[in-house]
């Protein structure tokens, strides 16, 4: 029954997986929803900067912020988001992929490439390419924090700001649902003048300014961006979360039918077997009543 036995190591083998599988499924659906929540937290803060910079801009249509000029540099940034850890089904290789087609058109147009990686995934990824990492912050942890941001992200912000970068590109998973994440590849920086539009018919307030206008939107319209990527983070998050809930709950059940074919495969083997001792006997004892 040798072979008996090596099916019974394989069926142990596979339910050891599929508790692992299933601890790790029940541990991403706790942080997910801690994840969902940190996320939905985030936007009214996004928005309420992106109203006050929209009627501040209003207010002082005379002053441009750098953020809202074009440069025209032959160089672009790309801030890239992932996870720091796999399992999570093809949430990274989806974003990295259409990341990578961004990357063909600017680098077909002689156009030079300056990035940022948010995740050891797109760190790693980066480094393969051999594409030019001018920072990149890892190992985050489940729950963000903006002063760990901020650093890596100023370096393409004061590149923008100085003129040296022509666009920078947000590169991360929305979070739609629990099923669905969708990779984006959105432009950051200079920021759309529809984006800062205030709603049809909303109030317009007047603001007295400390210490002067200016350096109230300066500081502001760098929250507002900070803001924007602390959002694609939490969302990025959630997503992973989400992903890795998915993928665990199909290894699971994968494993869980690995383990009724082994099983099935191991009785036949077993049956077998025995059919065959119990015909051995009837032909010695047959063999024995003719003598």
């Amino acid at each position: 029954m040798a072979a008996g036995k090596e099916i019974r190591g394989k069926i142990k083998s596979v339910e050891n997986t599929k508790k692992i599988t299933k601890a790790m499924e029940m541990v991403s659906v706790s942080k997910m929803r801690k994840a969902q929540e940190r996320m939905r937290a985030a936007r009214p803060y996004s928005e309420k900067i992106r109203n006050i910079a929209a009627n501040l801009g209003k207010a002082n249509p005379e002053y441009t912020h750098a953020f809202m000029k074009t440069n025209e540099a032959k160089a672009v940034g790309f801030i890239i988001v992932t996870s720091d850890k796999g399992l999570c089904g093809g949430l990274n290789t989806n974003l990295l992929r259409a990341v990578t087609v961004k990357l063909r058109e600017a680098q077909n147009a002689g156009i030079a490439i300056e990035s940022v990686a948010i995740g050891s995934k797109g760190l790693g990824f980066l480094n393969r390419i051999g594409a030019r990492v001018v920072a990149h912050v890892t190992h985050l942890g489940d729950v963000p924090h903006l002063d760990k941001l901020i650093g890596p992200v100023k370096t393409l912000l004061d590149a923008y700001a100085e003129g040296k970068i022509s666009t920078v590109y947000l590169c991360y998973t929305k979070f739609i649902n629990t099923i669905k994440q969708e990779p984006l590849v959105e432009q950051l920086l200079p920021l759309a003048a529809d984006s800062l539009q205030t709603e049809p018919g909303a109030h317009s307030w007047d603001y007295i300014y400390e210490p002067d206008a200016q350096s109230v939107i300066d500081e502001l319209l760098v929250r507002y961006v900070e803001s924007l990527v602390y959002q694609a983070v939490a969302e990025n998050m959630a997503s992973e979360h989400s992903a890795r809930m998915v993928a665990m709950k199909a290894a699971t059940d994968n494993a869980g039918n690995v383990i009724g074919e082994l099983k099935l495969i191991y009785n036949k083997t077993r049956q077998a077997g025995i059919t065959k001792e119990l015909s051995e006997i009837v032909a010695g004892a047959a063999a024995a009543a003719g003598v």
